[in-house]
C-alpha cells in the first residue's frame, strides 16, 4: 500500500496531466471546429452522438448537455447501431462520433453506412490519420500525447479532453443560438437549479399568512399577530404600504430598553423601511438579499408598492434553493 503523501502526489499528477492535455486542445482549435459547429446549428434533425467503450460514455454526457441546453441530441452505442439502432437515424441528422484511435472494429462498420444514407459526419477522434477521420466531413482534433494511466492504457487524459472539445461545441451553440437563462429554466423544471430560473416570490408568499398592523397598534396586540401568523415579524402598513416592521430583534431590544410594554405601540419600536422585494422577482433574488442583510424575512410588494404578503427564508429552504 502506498504511503499517504505517495497517494496524493499520485492524484496531483494525474490533474496535471489531464490540465495538459486540455490545454493542448487550444492549439487544435481551427476552421474545422467552426464548420462543425455551423453543421449543428444548421441541423434540421437530431445530433447523433455514437462511440464505443469509454468514448460511448462520454458522449451520453454530451448529449445531456445539448438536450438542456436547446439542441435535441440522442446517444447511438456504436455496437449495438450495426445490429439494428442504426434504424434511429434519420435523413437530416447530424452524426457526430466519438473515438480515440478512429480504427475500431465497430467504428469501420458503422461510418459506411452513415456516409451511405447521406448523413453528415463530424469526427471527434484521437488520431487524424484514422479511418474515421478520413471518412468524415469535419474532423476535430482531441489528441493527447498519452494518457494520465501510468501504464498509458487506461483512458483518462483522452475522454477529457473528448469531453472538453464536446463542452465548447455545446457552449458554441449556445452563444449562436442565443440561448438565454429563460430558456434553460424550461429545460430545468425540477431540482434546485431549475426553481433558481423560475420560481418567484409570489409562488412562496401567497403560501404564508399575512402579518399586518398599524402605527398605533399597541405592542400587546402586535406580539399576538406576529405569533398568530408565525412568520416571526408583523409589517406596520399605512395607506396599504409598508412603512416599518416589527421583528424578534425589535422585541428583544424593547425589553433590554427597560421600556413599559403597555405604554408602547408599533411605531415606537419598528424599524422603518423593511427591506421588500417585488412579488414578480425570482426567489433567488430574495435570498440573496437576506443574505446580504442578515435577515430571514422580507416584505412582498407589488409594483405599484403595496403590501401584499411576507416570503421567509424557511420558505426558500423548503423548496431546496440554497
Amino acid at each position: 500500500m502506498k504511503s499517504v503523501e505517495d497517494i496524493k502526489s499520485i492524484a496531483i499528477q494525474v490533474i496535471r496531466d489531464e490540465q495538459k492535455a486540455v490545454a493542448n486542445l487550444e492549439k487544435q482549435v481551427d476552421n474545422s471546429f467552426a464548420e462543425a459547429v455551423k453543421l449543428l446549428f444548421l441541423c434540421q434533425g437530431r445530433v447523433i452522438l455514437t462511440g464505443i467503450g469509454k468514448s460511448a460514455n462520454i458522449a451520453t454526457k454530451i448529449v445531456s448537455t445539448l438536450n438542456s441546453t436547446g439542441t435535441p441530441a440522442i446517444f447511438m452505442h456504436a455496437a449495438d447501431a450495426i445490429h439494428g439502432d442504426l434504424g434511429m437515424v434519420q435523413k437530416d441528422d447530424v452524426v457526430v462520433c466519438i473515438s480515440k484511435s478512429g480504427n475500431t472494429p465497430e467504428i469501420k462498420v458503422l461510418v459506411p453506412l452513415i456516409k451511405h444514407f447521406g448523413n453528415k459526419l463530424i469526427a471527434i477522434v484521437g488520431d487524424s490519420a484514422s479511418f474515421l477521420a478520413k471518412e468524415a466531413d469535419v474532423v476535430l482534433s482531441a489528441y493527447v500525447p498519452h494518457e494520465a494511466c501510468p501504464n498509458n492504457l487506461a483512458p483518462t487524459s483522452s475522454t477529457t479532453a473528448q469531453l472538453v472539445m464536446g463542452d465548447a461545441l455545446a457552449v458554441a451553440l449556445i452563444e449562436c443560438r442565443n440561448f438565454t437563462a429563460t430558456d434553460f429554466a424550461r429545460f430545468h423544471p425540477g431540482g434546485a437549479l431549475g426553481k433558481q430560473l423560475y420560481l418567484r416570490v409570489s409562488d412562496l408568499s401567497v403560501l404564508n399568512e399575512k402579518p399586518q398592523i398599524s402605527k398605533n397598534t399597541s405592542v400587546r396586540d402586535a406580539i399576538l399577530e406576529m405569533t398568530s401568523k408565525r412568520l416571526g415579524c408583523a409589517v406596520v402598513v399605512e395607506e396599504e404600504k409598508p412603512v416599518g416592521i416589527i421583528t424578534d430583534g425589535d422585541l428583544r431590544r424593547m425589553l433590554n430598553g427597560g421600556k413599559q410594554i403597555d405604554d408602547l405601540t408599533a411605531a415606537d419600536i419598528m424599524s422603518v423601511n423593511p427591506k421588500q422585494i417585488v412579488a414578480d422577482e425570482y426567489a433567488v433574488k430574495a435570498l440573496n438579499i437576506m443574505k446580504q442583510n442578515s435577515i430571514t424575512q422580507l416584505v412582498v410588494v407589488d409594483g405599484e408598492g403595496f403590501y401584499v404578503g411576507v416570503v421567509h427564508l424557511h420558505d426558500i429552504l423548503r423548496e431546496g434553493i440554497l
